[in-house]
């Protein structure tokens, strides 16, 4: 597969992160109730995630509610919210970037300076990837945490969400397709400089001809 069908396939893989990444962002199932102990109530449900709270009736009917402060709010939460919103920001840069130096267009002419933008759009896809993982990962760890601690009531224990997967497919997929343009925006050799030395070499040799 040539470098144009690899940039190609990167960038499907950065629209499919950035697609998860919204997700995961939007929607409020970071965390939802565990049904342990005596804690077996399954009339409703209660979900979490970065902006609101939601209960899920079983019926389907759904109510949700927004976090009333900010200021209220854990660390850990502020952090994801701006993590993950940075990594979002990146990702359509990234792209808008890679859509410039990509080689199947022609923003830029320069084929000497293409690698090297992939390059730093590469940069910028892994960064991202590694932007929506981490609060992931550390609200999982988290999660976690809280339902093998004894000290926490069984009506507090969470249980991973969906989006807790979402995210990290989405950051896998940001991860490899950095990872890939990272391998094949490597400068090109410089074949025109041979070039420009076999010309020279052969127009110097008739004029040695003549002296």
């Amino acid at each position: 597969m040539g470098s144009s069908g690899v940039q190609i396939v990167c960038m499907a893989l950065g629209i499919l992160g950035l697609i998860a990444a919204v997700v995961t962002i939007a929607v409020p199932r970071w965390k939802v109730s565990a049904f342990i102990g005596q804690n077996i109530i399954t009339a409703q449900v209660q979900e979490e995630g970065l902006w609101m709270e939601c209960v899920v009736q079983s019926t389907g009917q759904q109510q949700c509610k927004a976090y009333d402060s900010l200021l209220i709010l854990g660390s850990a939460l502020q952090a994801a919210r701006a993590m993950t919103i940075i990594g979002c920001m990146l990702t359509v840069l990234s792209l808008l970037v890679l859509c410039a130096g990509a080689d199947f267009t022609t923003c830029i002419d320069n084929e000497e300076v293409k690698p090297k933008v992939s390059l730093v759009s590469a940069i910028g896809l892994i960064l991202a990837g590694l932007l929506l993982i981490i609060p992931v990962s550390w609200a999982a760890h988290n999660v976690v945490r809280d339902f093998n601690d004894p000290l926490v009531a069984q009506s507090q224990k969470r249980e991973l969400g969906a989006c807790i997967f979402v995210g990290w497919g989405g950051g896998v997929l940001l991860l490899l397709a950095g990872g890939l343009l990272c391998c094949f925006s490597r400068p090109r050799s410089g074949g025109s400089g041979g070039a420009a030395k076999y010309y020279s070499n052969s127009a110097s040799a008739p004029s040695k001809n003549y002296v």
